[in-house]
This record gives structure tokens, C-alpha cells and sequence, in this order.
């Protein structure tokens, strides 16, 4: 198995690209160790000292690491830990557990918001390593949590006030704002 890796915009993320699909469907983030459980892929990653969070693709994993932590040192170990998981036959996600995150109730103008996300902002953030994920729309304000890469990128607020606001208030009169939420 050849994995290819890619620098973020944020230093300490890196993406790795193992050449094959890492989610089917959605994706899954997972901050520390013990929210790891339901992955045996990130609970395999989380046992390299350093690395800090997880972050599940489509066909990527994004993994950060702690600041003293040297990728020099790290990477090796998350490569071989990437390798040995697609080797083993394990799932990447247990059955079962998939975060599920649809709601059948939302307005028009919260469908028009997703559907720009989906369309034309999480491709090319998944592109840096990362994913966003829509959380509300409350008085005009639309609440996003960031994920992956995004999560503590130091460019991550001009994205979300130059990048995305822009263009939800273009596309979608009644947007006043974004914000980022944990």
C-alpha cells in the first residue's frame, strides 16, 4: 500500500491519502483518544505518541499532532499505523455506530445553506484536510463547527468571515453572519 501524504494550511495537520475509500459515506472527528472507540482505525492512530486528533474522509485521514511532538518522529508511525489497519480487515468505523446527522424539519432557508456547503465549500475544504460542519441557523446567524485540519487553523477565521460568510450572504439574503462553534 503506497499513502500519500499532503501538508494542510494548519501545521500541525497533516493528510494522508491511503489510495482507497476511508469513509463510505460522511465523515467522523474525533478530538481526543476517548471518543475513539467506535474506530478501531483512529484508536489504532491515537496509540502514536503525539498525535492529538483524527479525522475521517472519504478517502482521506487528517491527524494532528501536539506542538512538541516532531513529524520527523510521527509520521513514520502513522503511516505504519494506516498500513496495518487496512491490512488487518478491520472496519474503519464499527456497524453500527455511525454518527447519525439528519434531520427531516429543516426550513427552506437552512436547506439552501447546507446545500452550498455541500456543493461549494466542503470539497474544497476536504481539499486542506478538513470538513465543516453545519450546526444551526438562529437570527441570522449561521453556525458552523469546524473539523479535520480546519479545527485551530490559524487561516481558518478568514475562511469563515471572507470565504463562506460572503458567500452565504450573497446566495442567502436572510445570513447575517457565521460562526464558528465547538
Amino acid at each position: 500500500m503506497f499513502i500519500q501524504t499532503e501538508p494542510t494550511p494548519n501545521p500541525t495537520t497533516l493528510k494522508f491519502l491511503p489510495g482507497t475509500v476511508v469513509m463510505g459515506h460522511g465523515t467522523a472527528d474525533f478530538a481526543d483518544s476517548s471518543r475513539a472507540a467506535r474506530s478501531p482505525l483512529a484508536t489504532r492512530l491515537f496509540a502514536v505518541e503525539g498525535v492529538t486528533s483524527v479525522f475521517l474522509g472519504t478517502d482521506f485521514i487528517t491527524v494532528a499532532k501536539a506542538d512538541a511532538a516532531d513529524w520527523q518522529a510521527v509520521k513514520p508511525q502513522i503511516l505504519a499505523a494506516i498500513m496495518e489497519h487496512f491490512s488487518s480487515g478491520q472496519p474503519v468505523i464499527n456497524e453500527g455506530e455511525d454518527d447519525a446527522a439528519a434531520s427531516g424539519d429543516d426550513d427552506g432557508i437552512v436547506m439552501q445553506i447546507k446545500e452550498l456547503l455541500d456543493t461549494r465549500v466542503r470539497p474544497a475544504v476536504a481539499q486542506d484536510g478538513g470538513d465543516i460542519i453545519f450546526r444551526s441557523f438562529e437570527d441570522g446567524i449561521v453556525y458552523l463547527h469546524l473539523q479535520g485540519a480546519c479545527s485551530g487553523c490559524p487561516s481558518s477565521s478568514a475562511t469563515l468571515k471572507h470565504g463562506i460568510e460572503n458567500m452565504l450572504k450573497y446566495y442567502v439574503p436572510e445570513v447575517m453572519a457565521v460562526q464558528a462553534v465547538d
